[in-house]
């Protein structure tokens, strides 16, 4: 049996969609029929050129789906919920060597190798390594978790990126219950991370982007102010902002979501002394900011990098939604669905920054 996959040709290349015979499960591996799969903001990245171009990949990472093969070695998900064909699941869309020095250390999330798996050529078997294609392969040794019923897919499909990032990064912030938290960034990422935050007990969310609408959607998702960087003439300005909203102090995290490298540069000087700020979008290599290292020495200040996180943060990404499911706009966040078929006109659209986050259907 044959199934299709969207292929990456080249920076703004069509994407093509190419068909592959479906793997043979591994006692230990599951074949999942992908019902929705998200444009991310470093599939865009990559798209463009920004970010490394693994030509001949299949697009995409955020997803979820539907179990069409279980192996005959796994009766449970990674929490002990027992599974079976058709269940609903989410799973991370990389993988852990477990040999490598960062995995040997306790850093798995600093793993050599962590996407080595999504980012082979789709010509190499098992062909299905990325979101955007009929069917996903799951690969033995990775955890996979049940999706509650009373969740749909849309609000599911970018828990296994998004949600679960931005969960890892507040985390490793060691934000506490209280804090002052700077979101820079109202996309996808951004809006997720203002309700967790919050969610976290975060005393007051300061939002920043230059986009209305986004800004708007972020105060109902638990903003407590927002700012649109457009009508500010320096981010100095910004800065004396967040400090008269935080007793004259700063934010005590920063988190970093836009993917402009500037960002960087601009939310160190929002943060109090021994604050801590949290990159997470931005994945383009040459990027460059001033740095002055005094500046972060003086004021005991941290800067943390974000690529993958720790499986245990899509369980908790699951509890979130499920908490969360009547209290925020949630649906909201997937803003335009496209069939397999207009892959290329989502990603167009994506790019021209008309819509908060795109999905790719694959349902009838």
């Amino acid at each position: 049996m044959k199934a299709k996959a969207a292929i990456f040709r080249g920076p703004r290349e069509p994407i093509e969609i190419k068909e592959y015979e479906l793997p043979e499960v591994d006692e230990r591996g599951v074949l999942i029929k992908v019902s929705l799969a998200n444009i991310c903001g470093s599939d865009l990245h990559i798209w463009r050129g920004e970010a490394f171009s693994p030509k001949g990949a299949v697009m995409g990472h955020e997803m979820t789906g539907r179990i069409a093969s279980l192996g005959s070695g796994i009766s449970t998900d990674a929490t002990g919920k027992p599974l079976k064909e058709g269940d609903r699941v989410v799973y991370p869309y990389f993988q852990f060597c477990g040999a490598c020095r960062p995995c040997q250390h306790g850093r798995r999330t600093a793993c050599q190798s962590t996407l080595q798996y999504p980012m082979t050529s789709a010509d190499v078997p098992p062909h299905f390594r990325g979101a955007m294609a009929e069917y996903y392969y799951l690969p033995p040794g990775n955890p996979i978790f049940k999706v509650p019923d009373t969740l749909s897919d849309e609000v599911v499909a970018p828990v296994n990126c998004a949600l679960s990032q931005v969960i890892s990064g507040l985390s490793i912030s060691s934000m506490k219950l209280g804090d002052a938290v700077v979101v820079q960034g109202a996309g996808g990422l951004g809006l997720y991370c203002t309700a967790v935050a919050k969610d976290m007990g975060a005393r007051i969310v300061i939002v920043l982007d230059r986009d209305q609408g986004r800004l708007d959607l972020a105060k109902d998702f638990g903003a407590d102010v927002i700012f649109n960087v457009d009508e500010f003439k320096e981010t100095k300005e910004i800065v004396a902002q967040i400090r008269k909203l935080t007793d004259g102090q700063g934010a005590d995290v920063v988190m970093g979501l836009t993917g402009v490298p500037t960002t960087t540069y601009e939310g160190l000087r929002m943060l109090v002394s021994g604050g801590c700020m949290v990159e997470i979008g931005n994945i383009s290599i040459g990027g460059k900011v001033p740095m002055d290292p005094a500046y972060m020495v003086l004021r005991s200040l941290s800067l943390k990098g974000v690529a993958v996180y720790e499986p245990w943060a899509l369980a908790a990404a699951l509890d979130f939604l499920e908490r969360n499911r009547e209290k925020l706009p949630l649906d909201r966040i997937l803003s335009h669905k496209f069939s397999f078929e207009d892959i290329n006109k989502a990603f167009e659209m994506a790019d021209r920054g008309e819509v908060v986050r795109a999905t790719i259907s694959f349902e009838d």
